[in-house]
Parts: structure tokens; C-alpha cells; sequence
């Protein structure tokens, strides 16, 4: 069942969603040649709590950080480490989630570190504007599939494959609520979109193959064949006008 958010329950969630966005806007400075994926996650847990917010993540399902740190070839939910020290020519994917008032907040962004590829550069592009592509149909009146399939529309145009194990999701007293968003499928399927509703959407693109495997951690998501994959995120409320992203 998608529930349908009121007004005070979406205000609530701008809330979260601001600082959530606002850590995503500080990671593009931060994220350089030299740090480590822990150092990407302690200022992320050290933000929302400063600002009197929950981690989501850290716990969820037992995951064991506040943020997943994702590089190069992992999709999704890299765990943060001291070790894993990022260098010149990496892309990093950093994905986070802030609960207020018992409302969440989820969004991700895929960052260059120094100076990388023209190919993943366009990756990282490409991958951005697959989710606009998506937001054009985040409107009353569509069916949940005209997103999934404008998505996959951009991002297989441009040579990438789109990630079939993940998917994006409702969002709001939960992390995961209904309906499922895949970021790929057939146009005019799927309840038409009302105000109210809340989503995370977000497309995960790839170099190669759409095919991932989870490494022995139960949460690292790689792509099978090695190359690079990004990630891009908001959470988005239909209105009865244009789409609100409150994590922008």
C-alpha cells in the first residue's frame, strides 16, 4: 500500500531532507585523494547528529555505519572503512539517510576524486540526468513505470546498462515503504501518481553489465564484471504541481 503523506508529515521530512541534502553539497569539497571511506562517514554521522537527527542507516538491518561508501565498481552499500583510502582518478558514491521526528530522508550523489576519466565523468553525468529524466514524470496523472522507463530510456541511450537488483522505494516513517521504483520497465504500468506520495528515487547506472553479486559482507554489491557503476538519489514528493525534491 502507498501511503500518502499530509502536509505536517512532509514538512517533517524538508526538515530531515535539508540536512541530508546539505551533506551531499559539503562531500563535493571534502571528497579528495588522500582520505578514507570511514572519514566520508564520521562527518556524515557527526552532521546529523549535530543537528539533532538520526542516522537511518547505522543499524538498519544491522548495518554497521551511518553512510554507504561505494567505490568504483561497487554499486551500493560499500561499508566505510580506515583502510580503504581513496585515490586520484576514483568515483566515490556516497548514499545517506537522516530520520527527524520519526521521518526519513534518503538521497545519494556520485563524486569525482581529483581527476578522473572522460568516460567516467559522463558516467557520473549520465546517471544525474537519468534522474531528471525520471522527474519529468513525477506528476499526477502518470503511472509509476513512465519513471522507470524514462530512466532507462536516457541511460541506455548513452551506452550505460541500469542496475536490476536495486531498486528505488516509497519513503517516509520508514527507509523502505511501498511501491518498489525499478529503474527500468515498460511505460503505463503501475497506480497513477497522487499528491502526497513520497519516493526515493533513484537510479544506479553502469559501464557494462547490469549484473551484481554481494560480496561476503552480506552488503557489498559489486558489478560483476569489474567496471565502473554511480549512483544518484532524491527524495521526491508529488504535489499537485511540479515535483518537490527535499533533499536537493
Amino acid at each position: 500500500m502507498i501511503i500518502i503523506k499530509s502536509q505536517d508529515e512532509i514538512d517533517i521530512m524538508r526538515e530531515s531532507g535539508k540536512v541530508t541534502g546539505y551533506i551531499l553539497r559539503e562531500l563535493e569539497q571534502r571528497i579528495v585523494p588522500g582520505i578514507s571511506t570511514m572519514d566520508i562517514n564520521d562527518f556524515v554521522e557527526e552532521t546529523i547528529r549535530k543537528y539533532k537527527m538520526i542516522p537511518t542507516f547505522k543499524g538498519y538491518g544491522g548495518y554497521p555505519a551511518a553512510a554507504c561508501v561505494s567505490v568504483n565498481e561497487v554499486v551500493v552499500h560499500g561499508i566505510p572503512s580506515k583502510e580503504r583510502i581513496l585515490r586520484e582518478g576514483d568515483i566515490v558514491s556516497v548514499d545517506v539517510g537522516s530520520t527527524y521526528k520519526g521521518y526519513v530522508s534518503d538521497a545519494a550523489r556520485t563524486y569525482p576524486v581529483g581527476k578522473i576519466s572522460s568516460e567516467a565523468a559522463r558516467l557520473i553525468e549520465v546517471t544525474k540526468d537519468s534522474f531528471f529524466e525520471g522527474l519529468k514524470f513525477c506528476r499526477i496523472g502518470y503511472r509509476l513505470s513512465d519513471i522507470s522507463h524514462a530512466i532507462q530510456k536516457k541511460a541506455e541511450s548513452e551506452g550505460f546498462a541500469v542496475i536490476r537488483d536495486f531498486v528505488g522505494h516509497g519513503v517516509g516513517s520508514k527507509m523502505h515503504e511501498d511501491p518498489q521504483i525499478p529503474n527500468y520497465g515498460k511505460p503505463g504500468r503501475g497506480p497513477r501518481l497522487q499528491a502526497g506520495m513520497v519516493f526515493a528515487i533513484e537510479p544506479m547506472i553502469a559501464q557494462g553489465t547490469y549484473e551484481v553479486e554481494v560480496l561476503i559482507d552480506n552488503w557489498t554489491a559489486v558489478t560483476c564484471d569489474g567496471k565502473l557503476a554511480a549512483h544518484y538519489e532524491n527524495t521526491v514528493v508529488i504535489t499537485d504541481g511540479e515535483p518537490e525534491l527535499l533533499t536537493l
